[in-house]
């Protein structure tokens, strides 16, 4: 009785081992990546902060918005900024569940596959390590990584109850996240027994080859991993098996975007290249040559991101105009220049209107500013009535001039 006693003691220590190291970790990559959360990150940040402040639904404090991408997030991230009262900070705690949350979903998912137990240590890393994801932090992507890790769960063990609870909760992430539910669903059966590019990753390879290499490379090995179990003459392994259908889910979810010609948002590409690297470090910790190519991936990716220098400026993929810590500044000075004004945003408006303390509008909440950004597009001449002027500069899109000017009785960028 005493030795069975010791041992469980044992276990229960190893048990909380590795999700207490991934917060740890967790924590340290988010405060490496709050100096350059992108300008969506804080359209999010700026919704939970009203809700969370003033019940309101909206990016702005006296105008309701229909909707917002993720109703999830927003609501998680509102209920946390209530309690430690600042939305950044909240961010970064629902970062460190959302990994705790994958990492133990990962570590079910290996066990019930039967995978050895490396598994979900060399999944996290690779998922932490890729470009594109650690770009993506304060959005839905880490969300709907930790909901679908679950669901993936609930599908092997064919448990038709949490399956449903948990597709509804990743609709409630990102509506189109449904499609690895219904994957999963018709391949598994919870419950009931038994490459197109796209523009964006081209996009990126122009502005960042090395970046899009390490973020995509997953998606290519992906591929390569389903085709190799489906030709093996012994059959593929049982254990494998959901992997495919994940693989499956997340080649569809990348069809779905290609079809409907979106813009090349980086972290539209998240979900499945999550998928992707979650099916590649299945395949890979069965095999040692293979998972030694998944670590070397993993300190790629971190040698990369570290070679631009410690606090980073940008994040590793953007299509911002300037930076997060300039775009704050900026705000800063709107809110003073602005007096309580409506200020118009030149196309950027999440890190301005976090920071700004005023109402901040673009083309897509204020149609009556379209015209005039038709008419001011292409021309370079500084306004000579300009209240202010700031100059941008970002790694994708280069140098811009910024300037403020007074428009229709209002004050727009």
């Amino acid at each position: 009785m005493i030795l069975e006693q010791v041992r469980t003691t044992g276990n229960q220590a190893t048990s909380w081992r590795m999700p207490l190291s991934v917060a740890v970790l967790s924590a340290v990559v988010f405060l490496l990546a709050r100096p350059h959360l992108i300008d969506d990150t804080f359209i999010t940040l700026a919704y939970a902060r009203n809700v969370a402040f003033h019940g309101h639904w909206g990016l702005l404090a006296d105008a309701t918005s229909n909707t917002a991408t993720s109703p999830a997030n927003v609501l998680i991230l509102a209920a946390l900024t209530f309690l430690v009262r600042d939305a950044v900070f909240a961010a970064g705690v629902l970062f460190v569940l959302c990994q705790v949350l994958l990492a133990l979903g990962l570590r079910r998912l290996g066990a019930a596959c039967g995978l050895p137990r490396r598994f979900p240590a060399l999944t996290l890393c690779a998922l932490t390590a890729n470009p594109l994801l650690h770009s993506s932090i304060g959005l839905e992507v880490a969300l709907g990584a930790a909901v679908l890790g679950w669901l993936t769960v609930f599908a092997v063990e064919k448990n038709p109850f949490a399956f449903g609870l948990t597709a509804g909760l990743l609709a409630l992430v990102r509506l189109d996240l449904i499609v690895f539910a219904v994957v999963l669903f018709v391949f598994l059966r919870p419950g009931t027994g038994r490459a197109l590019l796209g523009n964006g990753p081209l996009f990126y390879a122009r502005s960042s080859p090395v970046m899009a290499a390490l973020a995509f490379l997953p998606a290519a090995l992906a591929v390569l991993a389903v085709v190799t179990l489906a030709v093996r003459r012994r059959g593929m392994p049982a254990g494998l098996r959901p992997f495919v259908s994940l693989a499956f889910g997340g080649l569809l979810y990348h069809l779905g975007y290609v079809l409907l010609a979106v813009p090349p948002y980086h972290w539209y590409y998240g979900p499945g290249l999550t998928a992707a690297t979650v099916v590649v470090c299945a395949v890979a910790v069965s095999h040692r040559i293979t998972t030694c190519g998944v670590l070397a991936l993993v300190i790629a990716g971190l040698i990369a991101y570290a070679a631009a220098g410690l606090p980073r400026t940008y994040a590793p993929f953007t299509s911002n105009y300037t930076s997060t810590a300039q775009y704050a500044l900026i705000g800063a000075e709107l809110g003073e220049l602005a007096g309580g004004r409506v200020v118009g945003s030149a196309g950027e408006i999440g890190v301005l209107a976090y920071n700004c303390d005023c109402p901040v509008v673009d083309v897509f909440s204020d149609r009556g500013l379209l015209p005039a950004a038709i008419e001011a597009r292409g021309k370079a001449v500084p306004p000579p009535d300009a209240l202010a002027h700031w100059t941008l500069d970002a790694p994708t899109l280069g140098k811009q001039e910024l300037y403020l000017v007074p428009y229709g009785g209002r004050e727009w960028q």
